[in-house]
């Protein structure tokens, strides 16, 4: 079994895991720090541990004035991606989405992974947006390549490596 959890990306001069948004996720640890205030959290949470869940990134984006943006990863095979900024609303999108369908394959709605996520280049324009209220500058096409790719070797490094696709936190 992989990793289960989530990352919580943020810029702050002070913890994150301090502000009210993530207040119901006793147990985030830091995993890293980049330049500017750029954090990052880490939360495990398998999905029959009952930790719940890490929080409301829309409110974590409003109390530190920052975009934010929230990687569930599951079972090291693809993440659920979140993201919000004080000025760009919110969106949603997954990395390894060809393991995500198969996360998604018994659904009895008979929804696909379009059905829940940006598809890659919607989600390229919204990242370019976020990157943008961010004050850093990101490539459509390296967005794009990390969107459209596998998770190999897992869906963490696919994840950091979107983070630095970014701009936010290099590899």
């Amino acid at each position: 079994m992989g990793y289960w959890g989530y990352f919580v990306v943020g810029r702050s001069g002070r913890p994150l895991a301090e502000f009210d948004a993530l207040s119901e996720a006793s147990g985030l640890t830091l995993h890293e720090t980049a330049d500017d205030g750029w954090q990052v959290w880490e939360y495990p949470n398998a999905p029959d541990d009952g930790a719940g869940d890490v929080g409301n990134m829309n409110d974590l984006a409003g109390e530190t004035g920052a975009p934010a943006l929230f990687g569930y990863v599951m079972d090291s095979d693809c993440v659920v991606v979140e993201a919000a900024s004080p000025g760009g609303g919110t969106w949603t999108t997954c990395l390894g989405r060809e393991a995500m369908a198969g996360h998604l394959g018994g659904n009895e709605d008979g929804l696909a992974v379009d059905d829940f996520f940006l598809e890659p280049r919607d989600a390229v324009e919204r990242a370019l947006a976020w990157a943008a209220e961010s004050g850093r500058e990101a490539s459509e096409e390296r967005l794009l390549d990390v969107l459209t790719s596998a998770a190999d070797p897992s869906a963490e490094m696919l994840f950091f490596r979107f983070l630095d696709r970014l701009g936010v936190v290099p590899l």
